[in-house]
């Protein structure tokens, strides 16, 4: 059953966007909206950029590239006098001024649907619950190992619409596409599309678990037998929506051994032909991330850069020289004998459960924030047989004491920096000290980002307490 915002999306036909005198406005003035908002303004378009916030940081540059901007809400009548609306990924559709317009009938894309239409090279996308960042990063390094032209970013940080420049017939864009752009697009077009694994997440923005499924299996959607899905042959979910879709599907697994696909066999990550022939891609003793189920992401990329025929060896380079995103099981420091690890990027149960399971007893975990869905008791039995504790911040801190009860010790902390006094306190030489909140940072923070790097000054600052001196690990800055 099409949706009354899929309606609005299908009414943008395919191919080069006419903009060119038409009015168009953007709605959220974030990276991706002020970067929709140049692209637009690039191709003629008369542009207004609206934004609930009252301030725009990139306000007067904007305005001097002609865009108009109208601060302090979303205003339905201007919505309504659009020929077009381009939506940032922040800004839900049930927004009331974004409703309106959708129920009367205003054509609406996202962010990441407006650059497609003015790239000429392939595109890959990545979608799914945990892990889409550092597989995104990886397969941008082995590609460019690989002597490809590339841009990596969309949800990652960098919005594709900024790329545009950049773009040409051989150049690869790997982009990060998360189910609040997917739930947007209309023709976007991947010829690599990589899902790994689904469970609930962003329900606080979702109304239902099917919805985001939904959102996410668009990824498919658009793909031809020309094209190649890179999907998670242990996880259900995903192959069931990649079922649908028309691509040739690459399967892959980290656990068990697939044919014809991507999989680990003797310590080493092999592509296997529909005949079992297998081309040895990268030793698994390359891979340097903490925590086993990163491994997975490691196979997943080789897969794709496998399939854009980069050679063993460059794969086995970008895979010796990549340490890790900040954010995601981030070592930080040791202190007193227990290791500090931040997964402030672990937002959502899944990715806090996968956290968890890749440390041993004498653990402490920091976790709580805003709400997102799923069932904090699914922790209950990593924690268990780790022996583990749980320091709860945020909104959730009752609300996580309640699903553990009984399990573990818990015990709510005000601040990130009482958390981590508190967590110091209980730790004991030997054992992990591990950021993984299963929620969202905007209860107390400004972003994953913000939560983690405040996590890292009260570490340093513990550090510093510990030995006279700072530990220097907090390389991120606000």
């Amino acid at each position: 059953m099409t949706t009354m915002a899929q309606a609005s999306v299908m009414r943008v036909p395919e191919g080069p966007l006419q903009t060119a005198g038409r009015r168009v406005v953007v709605v959220g003035a974030g990276a991706s909206g002020a970067a929709a908002a140049r692209l637009l303004r690039a191709h003629g378009a008369t542009v207004v950029l609206s934004e609930e916030k009252a301030d725009v940081p990139e306000a007067a540059a904007l305005r001097a590239a002609g865009v108009a901007i109208e601060l302090g809400a979303n205003r339905a009548e201007t919505l309504a006098a659009a020929d077009l609306i381009v939506v940032s990924p922040g800004v839900s559709l049930r927004q009331p001024a974004v409703a309106a317009a959708i129920a009367a009938g205003v054509p609406l894309i996202g962010e990441i649907e407006l650059a497609s239409r003015y790239l000429s090279g392939r595109i890959v996308a990545v979608t799914w619950t945990k892990g889409k960042s550092t597989t995104t990063t990886l397969i941008g390094r082995m590609l460019e190992a690989g002597g490809l032209p590339v841009t990596v970013g969309g949800n990652l940080g960098t919005p594709l619409s900024s790329q545009v420049a950049a773009t040409g017939p051989d150049v690869v864009h790997v982009v990060e596409t998360s189910s609040f752009q997917l739930e947007t697009i209309a023709a976007f077009h991947p010829h690599v599309s990589v899902f790994l694994n689904f469970s609930p997440d962003h329900l606080d923005r979702h109304a239902s678990i099917e919805e985001y499924a939904s959102a996410k299996a668009r990824i498919f959607e658009n793909q031809t037998a020309e094209d190649v899905a890179v999907v998670n042959a242990g996880d259900p979910a995903v192959m069931a929506m990649a079922a649908g879709g028309a691509a040739r599907q690459m399967r892959v697994s980290a656990t068990t051994p697939v044919t014809p696909g991507v999989s680990i066999d003797g310590g080493m990550i092999v592509a296997r032909d529909a005949q079992g022939t297998a081309t040895p891609l990268v030793p698994v003793s390359a891979v340097r991330l903490l925590g086993p189920h990163l491994v997975e992401d490691v196979v997943a990329a080789a897969a794709v850069a496998h399939v854009l025929g980069v050679a063993s060896a460059a794969i086995t380079g970008a895979v010796a020289g990549f340490t890790g995103l900040e954010h995601a099981l981030e070592p930080v420091a040791e202190v007193a004998g227990v290791r500090y690890v931040n997964d402030s990027k672990a937002t959502n149960v899944e990715a806090a459960r996968r956290a968890i399971e890749s440390f041993g007893p004498g653990l402490v975990v920091i976790m709580g924030g805003r709400y997102k869905g799923g069932d904090f008791r699914d922790l209950r039995a990593p924690l268990s047989v780790r022996h583990g504790r749980v320091i709860a911040i945020g909104e959730t801190a009752g609300r996580i004491a309640e699903a553990l009860a009984g399990a573990v010790p818990v015990e709510a902390a005000p601040s990130i920096d009482a958390a981590v006094e508190r967590a110091a306190a209980h730790a004991a030489p030997g054992g992990t000290v591990l950021l993984a909140p299963a929620c969202s940072s905007f209860d107390m923070f400004d972003s994953y980002a913000d939560r983690g790097h405040r996590f890292k000054r009260a570490v340093a600052r513990l550090a510093g307490i510990g030995t006279g001196e700072s530990s220097g690990t907090d390389s991120g800055g606000t």
